[in-house]
């Protein structure tokens, strides 16, 4: 059986006994019905990983004993900032999974013209919370140490205009390029996947207003989760560490 990993939302020690958060006790307890003697692998986010053993398990509390600190990273050498317009139903969700998966650093959901969803700032907050978690989750699966950040919801032009030090890059279907013919070294890329009904005419002549160079993934339309997996794909693939 592969030994769970599980994330802590606070620093960890290197060595001694520690009480798991809520959502992970529910998880070991609960679902793996996991007991003392059990190994875990936890991490914090620091980019370190934590060996352990369940010392303790009730209802609601699981305890375990930090056996050591071990540093280890599976960050790729590109750091890549994806701004996604918020997709209907589970996309966003499965985008933001994948994308975790595929080693993106960053994730801002947008809102364009086209934009499917509308919701109210409450309900924003809900959704940004259960992102966080979807990542948080997607860490554990693939074993990233690091947690990348979904960052508040902001408007297309906002996110555009601000400074940054690296490649934008738009995807567009006519553009002259494509992401094989992008030069090379590039270490920090910001991407924008537009969404399911692409972005207007202004919002694209905006892009460029603010230095995003436009590239070719290839001859068919993608669908905005497909094209942002395979942006990031290809990228890591170009520049990263995938191939």
């Amino acid at each position: 059986m592969r030994i769970p990993r599980i994330y802590h939302p606070e620093t960890l020690p290197s060595s001694g006994f520690v009480m798991l958060s809520e959502d992970a006790a529910g998880h070991i307890g609960r679902v793996l019905r996991m007991q003392p003697g059990q190994e875990v692998e936890l991490f914090d986010g620091s980019g370190a990983e934590f060996p352990a053993v369940i010392s303790e398990v009730s209802k609601k509390n699981v305890q375990v004993e930090i056996q050591k600190r071990i540093d280890r990273s599976s960050e790729s050498p590109l750091n890549l900032h994806l701004g996604q317009v918020i997709s209907r139903g589970d996309k966003m969700e499965f985008t933001i999974q994948k994308s975790v998966e595929l080693g993106v650093n960053t994730i801002t959901p947008l809102i364009s013209e086209r934009c499917g969803v509308k919701l109210d700032q409450k309900r924003f907050e809900k959704k940004l919370a259960q992102w966080q978690k979807i990542a948080i989750s997607a860490c554990e699966q693939c074993g990233r140490n690091t947690v990348p950040e979904i960052r508040p919801i902001m408007q297309l032009e906002e996110w555009c205009a601000e400074e940054y030090d690296g490649l934008k890059l738009n995807l567009h279907p006519r553009a002259k390029y494509s992401i094989n013919t992008l030069p090379t070294p590039v270490e920090n890329v910001r991407l924008l996947i537009g969404p399911e009904g692409g972005l207007s005419a202004e919002e694209i002549a905006k892009t460029r207003d603010y230095h995003f160079e436009e590239t070719l993934l290839g001859p068919r339309v993608l669908r905005t989760e497909t094209a942002a997996l395979t942006a990031i794909t290809a990228l890591q693939v170009r520049f990263g560490d995938l191939g």
